[in-house]
């Protein structure tokens, strides 16, 4: 079955919004916070979510008898994440799960006792979500996407790929510590590979569609989508936008690649979501966040649209593609 279709049969399986279930009489209840970044209709994050709870049920935590989830999305909304960090905290849960590095903070501010499991989050120590990878020190432990360094990769994509390109706009949210951060790496790494950035911000739909218009007034451009709520948010229109301007793109999220996107580099945070249960489900079974490392991820995926790559009048190289884990044809 191609990851597309697994995604969508996944996804049809997600749970309903909200979720609030009551233990069978007799059992001793659990409850669980679970709160997201992005949207809470996306595919992809309904995925996530139906694959961590597959995992829990699967390690003995069943939602209707010993366990209690209550969830919130804040669809990348600053005001939403801290709103809806506190409702968790209030609700008294045993664990929360995180699922974004936005959430992240608001979490810790809220509470220094609930136990904190984050997904999807970029360098957490540099952020000062943790004290170290190896002993987070904290009530928060996790998974994280990437460090930063990874971002020199999605440049040497974009030139393997298209070597005519000398301009890259990165789009990025400059409000989140991670897309301050994965810019300046980009800033420092793209001279000695011939390239010229500038930033476009991903606030809001028009800011987009503002941003790339301009850049591709002028030839040899091409585009490099950074980790955010933002470009989850807009993936389809940045998509768009690529195509409509000609632009290569590069991006972390493989799903931009299976919607008509040029090529992505990333991990697999299907993968990831399991794996997080079975931090939720030693955290419920009394161990502490603070003795659990957080966790880098175990691969990669370098996806290409070959589809994508034609219509750009791009020559994919037999190197690049023997390299790719997923290719769309």
């Amino acid at each position: 079955m191609r990851r597309r279709d697994f995604i969508k049969a996944i996804a049809g399986s997600a749970v309903v919004w909200p979720l609030t279930v009551r233990a069978q009489p007799g059992e001793r209840t659990r409850r669980l916070g679970i709160i997201m970044g992005a949207a809470r209709e996306e595919s992809e994050t309904k995925a996530r979510i139906a694959t961590f709870l597959q995992e829990l049920k699967h390690l003995g935590w069943d939602q209707g008898r010993n366990v209690q989830i209550e969830m919130r999305a804040t669809a990348g909304n600053a005001g939403a994440a801290r709103k809806y960090a506190a409702e968790l905290v209030e609700f008294a849960p045993d664990a929360i799960l995180a699922i974004g590095g936005t959430t992240v903070a608001p979490l810790l501010e809220a509470t220094h006792t609930v136990p904190i499991v984050f997904t999807i989050t970029s360098d957490p120590v540099g952020n000062g979500l943790v004290d170290s990878l190896a002993r987070p020190g904290g009530n928060a432990t996790g998974f994280m996407t990437f460090d930063y360094s990874l971002t020199g990769k999605w440049l040497e994509l974009l030139k393997e790929i298209a070597p005519s390109v000398t301009r890259a706009a990165v789009l990025r949210d400059p409000a989140t510590p991670s897309g301050s951060g994965q810019f300046a790496v980009i800033q420092i790494l793209a001279p000695p590979l011939g390239l010229d950035v500038s930033a476009i911000n991903v606030r809001d739909a028009g800011e987009i569609e503002r941003g790339v218009a301009k850049f591709a007034r002028l030839a040899n451009g091409g585009l490099v989508v950074t980790a955010s709520p933002g470009t989850v948010i807009h993936r389809d229109l940045i998509v768009a936008l690529a195509d409509r301007y000609k632009l290569p793109a590069v991006s972390w999220d493989g799903t931009a690649v299976s919607n008509g996107g040029l090529i992505s580099y990333g991990p697999d945070l299907i993968d990831q979501h399991r794996q997080a249960a079975s931090y939720i489900d030693r955290v419920l079974k009394g161990e502490k966040p603070a003795d659990l490392p957080v966790q880098a991820p175990n691969r990669y995926e370098l996806s290409i649209n070959l589809k994508t790559a034609k219509a750009l009048g791009l020559i994919v190289s037999p190197a690049l593609l023997a390299r790719a884990d997923k290719v769309i044809e």
